[in-house]
């Protein structure tokens, strides 16, 4: 099985693709899937989406926003529940910092994955703040 991991340009990705490994990876549980406008929105609007795909299926997708100079905020990697723990998801990244390698890149974990980014080199920081809207 051999992957094609590339960047690609978010707002050609077919949305229905993207939705199903958000749901099948887990993350859809924290992200608003279920508002396809505005899930269309976050995708189109990120300028630096990469991707896996397995026989052109789309089965991973690491979603950015870079100014590819200082800071890389990797806002999704989801990875099809079918295919993870197989190195996708260390590979997604592996590519977004590619993509920006002079950039830092800074993500907010999921709470059951807090354990997996020390282990792939990422460091804690203990000062990030959110304000919802």
């Amino acid at each position: 099985m051999t992957w094609d991991i590339k960047r690609e340009n978010g707002a050609e990705l077919d949305l229905d693709d993207v939705l199903e490994v958000y749901r099948s990876s887990g993350l859809g549980e924290r992200r608003p899937i279920a508002d396809i406008e505005r899930m269309a929105a976050m995708v189109r609007n990120a300028n630096l989406v990469v991707t896996c795909r397995i026989d052109g299926a789309l089965v991973g997708i690491a979603r950015s926003v870079s100014d590819f100079s200082y800071v890389t905020y990797l806002s999704d990697i989801a990875v099809a529940r079918a295919h993870q723990r197989a190195g996708i998801g260390r590979a997604l990244i592996d590519a977004t910092r590619k993509e920006a390698p002079q950039a830092k890149i800074v993500l907010l974990s999921a709470p059951a994955a807090t354990e997996y980014y020390p282990h792939i080199g990422f460091s804690r920081h203990d000062s990030a703040w959110v304000l919802n809207p």
